[in-house]
């Protein structure tokens, strides 16, 4: 385990308006990158591998064309295409808001690298990314269409991204920001957080499913490929957090929490 590598996820339904097509929310993804530029700037031997959902971008065109299911016609292809092009124009504009934060971010799209064979990942080469993180920049990754070997093509979540990535890397936390403050067992009524989820956490009993256009399946899908990981990397702890007002990111980054833990 690399104690001092962190993955981080900006939640494609806070730094995008999931209600309306193709919005981002530049403010909040500049506030959100100057608490990480501040929190690196006090912590120089940390590294960051940086995720991000697409939000309002890729999921409005996945859902369109079912592009998580499988690509096979050729309108399936051209779909197949605009979700990419979508989801790229939301990575673009997280990189040049980070340049204005100061931070080296670099972009490694899944699409360019990944192939997988029904949703699995058959082969991703990894070392550039590694590379890049021990040669103090900060790799990006993010939701992203793939070619599949069995689908034709499909998406891959960050949070799959991730769980494959955690293995390979070895991270010491997981920390996916979005705009609620911890999971609730009562969504949306929102009254009821949970604190902390184990590895045998019932998800099918009090998760809901998410109400947002989420095409790779909303918040139980999230908690449950954190088990995941938490099961086969021992030590991982995974936080699950709100971090809608500038200072709030790097106060997490920093150790303090107030969201759901996963371990």
């Amino acid at each position: 385990m690399r104690k001092n590598l962190i993955f981080l996820k900006l939640g494609g339904s806070l730094i995008t308006d999931k209600a309306n097509t193709e919005t981002a929310l530049p403010e909040v993804i500049l506030a959100l990158l100057s608490d990480l530029a501040r929190f690196l700037e006090q912590n120089p031997d940390t590294k960051i591998l940086l995720g991000h959902g697409s939000g309002s971008f890729g999921h409005h065109a996945a859902a369109k064309f079912n592009t998580r299911l499988g690509v096979n016609t050729t309108e399936d292809w051209l779909g197949f295409r605009q979700v990419w092009e979508s989801a790229r124009r939301l990575n673009q504009i997280v990189l040049d808001i980070g340049r204005l934060a100061g931070l080296a971010l670099m972009a490694f799209p899944p699409s360019a690298s990944l192939l997988s064979s029904h949703g699995q990942v058959v082969e991703w080469n990894t070392k550039p990314l590694a590379s890049a993180l021990d040669n103090r920049l900060i790799p990006v990754i993010y939701g992203d269409v793939v070619f599949d070997q069995a689908l034709g093509g499909t998406i891959f979540s960050t949070e799959e991204l991730f769980s494959y990535l955690a293995n390979e890397l070895r991270p010491s936390r997981i920390l996916l920001v979005g705009k609620e403050p911890a999971v609730f067992s009562d969504f949306p009524t929102n009254l009821e957080p949970i604190a902390h989820i184990s590895r045998s956490a019932d998800l099918e009993r009090y998760l809901q499913p998410s109400q947002d256009q989420d095409v790779t399946g909303g918040m139980r899908s999230k908690v449950a490929h954190m088990q995941s990981i938490c099961q086969s990397t021992p030590g991982l702890s995974v936080e699950i957090f709100r971090a809608s007002q500038p200072g709030e990111l790097f106060e997490a980054l920093s150790g303090h929490h107030s969201g759901t833990i996963i371990s």
